[in-house]
């Protein structure tokens, strides 16, 4: 039987963010405002340069357009070529700017199609610094495929007009439309606030919003959702922390958040997973990247959501001990920055090249057997460290690491238990964060494997988990998996890892360093055979 408790892996979404820019329309005066008189737009006017698209613009409080696979942007551009019915386009004017209250990514398909940019073109490229990610990049090829294929490009349909005699029969009818085709638009009338309550109230009710988007868009000041942006486009995109008066601040933000950004999501995660140099973060480039930021950043700072989901505001609040202090809007840009180190020094712990980090293996601890990534249990050992900065446990925890991990290996079956038993992420990080340190602290006092299973399987709170059960599946097809292939892998993989000449501990790529067996304050030589790989930390704090 296969067991999955951790989301399966997304499918890869098309990222139209950059077509439409952001800017914030609060600062917009009442007497600036009117309703245009037009109801359609035509397909032309969305050609780059055009005046309709130059004054086009979302509210900061929009959420990102990256929700739509390639099959869904090119079903939009042929429903609207062969003049099917698109619900309208809503849209808010301030005079000088059009505002997308709803239809961001209706739009963002037709334009992409217009200017062949699906998230790696003319204008894509310069809003994400000219550093588009592999992921992006290979997403963005596969529509272009797939509308060339089933559609044609638009450039093939304005050709297709001027030479009707060589021109496919199919495209050429559509070609002839095209110029009667048109999008039809709905105007919000009132103020800002109009506005911003319109666009909830539509996407709430027609085509809900998660919570954590919801979440985010609600609290677009405040400096966990500032710090999270930024570090999911290592830096790029739009600048939601460009309102910040410094300059130095905003490009320690960006510099801070590039650094994060790479510790998380470097090396690429490709599947079926064929080597252990795994990312710690899982894929960078997802629907639930921002999501899983978000998370990591408000675990490292010990921040928490308070009131009601449906409020028009969000409220964070930071625990510390027992006192607790409510995290206001960041108006200077310093507040992002102590957040964005907080958690920088949280992930140096884990796995990094920096001399503090444990070099905890990702594969080890964040992946599945099957390859598959667990959100849970990052969440778990952030906590977990945390735990271990306050009390100083560091030293303990490595006495034993070689036995914990080991243990952790042979019941990764634990984890997914665990998460289906109590939720995933923020739902179930706390109580999988128990069972390690469960685990941890009957190995500290000298249990074997066999004692501490026992235990474990005769507590109340962890009385579900089943060590027999197996991850991978039984099954008649004839061909493998990606899952299985994945599976193989590992397994091999794993009986033939690095490990720390020091704890003894997994050893990955992004946290591995060369020192002396014997110190050369001991008398050690620079030699080969005095040569052994370490953690960052077992090299430094530890052996000295």
């Amino acid at each position: 039987m296969l067991y999955i408790s951790e989301k399966s892996e997304l499918m890869s979404k098309v990222n139209l963010d950059a077509l439409i820019p952001r800017e914030d329309f609060a600062i917009i005066k009442d007497n600036e405002l009117k309703v245009p008189s037009n109801q359609t737009v035509a397909i032309s006017e969305l050609e780059h340069g055009k005046p309709f698209l130059k004054i086009l613009r979302k509210p900061d409080f929009q959420r990102e357009t990256n929700e739509w696979t390639p099959e869904k942007v090119c079903e939009l551009i042929l429903s609207f070529l062969n003049d099917d019915l698109i619900p309208s386009i809503i849209l808010w004017s301030s005079g000088s700017r059009n505002f997308v209250i709803d239809g961001a990514h209706r739009l963002s398909a037709l334009i992409s199609w217009v200017i062949d940019d699906y998230g790696d073109g003319v204008l894509s490229s310069p809003f994400f610094g000219h550093k588009i990610s592999p992921g992006q990049v290979d997403i963005a090829e596969q529509t272009k495929k797939l509308v060339k294929k089933k559609v044609g490009t638009y450039q093939q349909h304005l050709w297709a007009v001027n030479n009707p005699t060589e021109a496919e029969p199919e495209m050429l009818k559509r070609s002839e439309r095209l110029p009667n085709l048109t999008l039809q638009l709905q105007w919000v009338k009132g103020n800002a606030d109009k506005a911003e309550d319109s666009f909830f109230k539509i996407n709430e009710e027609a085509a809900p919003i998660n919570e954590t988007e919801r979440t985010l868009l609600k609290s677009r000041n405040k400096p966990n959702t500032i710090a999270a942006r930024a570090i999911v486009r290592s830096g790029t995109g739009h600048k939601y922390w460009s309102v910040f008066e410094s300059v130095a601040i905003k490009e320690e933000i960006e510099t801070l958040a590039k650094e994060i950004n790479s510790i998380l999501f470097r090396p690429e995660l490709e599947t079926p997973v064929k080597t252990l140099d795994v990312p710690l973060g899982g894929k960078g480039y997802s629907s639930e990247t921002l999501s899983l930021v978000f998370d990591v950043i408000n675990v490292c700072n010990s921040i928490e959501q308070r009131g009601a989901k449906k409020a028009k505001t969000v409220t964070f609040v930071k625990k510390e001990g027992l006192n607790e202090t409510v995290i206001s809007d960041d108006t200077t840009g310093e507040k992002t920055i102590e957040i964005l180190k907080k958690t920088r020094k949280i992930l140096y712990r884990i796995c990094a090249d920096h001399p503090s980090s444990l070099g905890l293996h990702p594969q080890v601890y964040f992946y599945s057997m099957i390859g598959r990534y667990q959100i849970t249990s990052f969440l778990a050992i952030i906590e977990m460290i945390k735990g271990f900065e306050i009390k100083d446990d560091f030293h303990e925890f490595l006495l034993i690491r070689k036995q914990f991990e080991d243990f952790i290996l042979k019941y990764k079956i634990f984890v997914n238990q665990s998460t289906v038993h109590t939720g995933s992420g923020l739902k179930g990080y706390k109580h999988l964060k128990k069972m390690f340190t469960y685990i941890i602290e009957a190995l500290n006092a000298g249990k074997e494997e066999v004692e501490i299973l026992e235990s474990l399987l005769k507590e109340n709170e962890f009385n579900y988990l089943n060590p027999n059960q197996k991850e991978t599946e039984n099954t008649n097809r004839k061909d493998f998996s990606t899952e299985t292939k994945s599976a193989v892998y590992l397994s091999k993989l794993i009986a033939s890892a690095m490990t720390c000449e020091g704890c003894k501990g997994y050893m990955h790529i992004n946290s591995a360093t060369i020192d002396h067996k014997i110190r050369k304050q001991d008398g050690g030589k620079g030699n080969f055979e005095n040569g052994g790989v370490y953690h960052p930390y077992c090299n430094t704090t530890e052996k000295n």
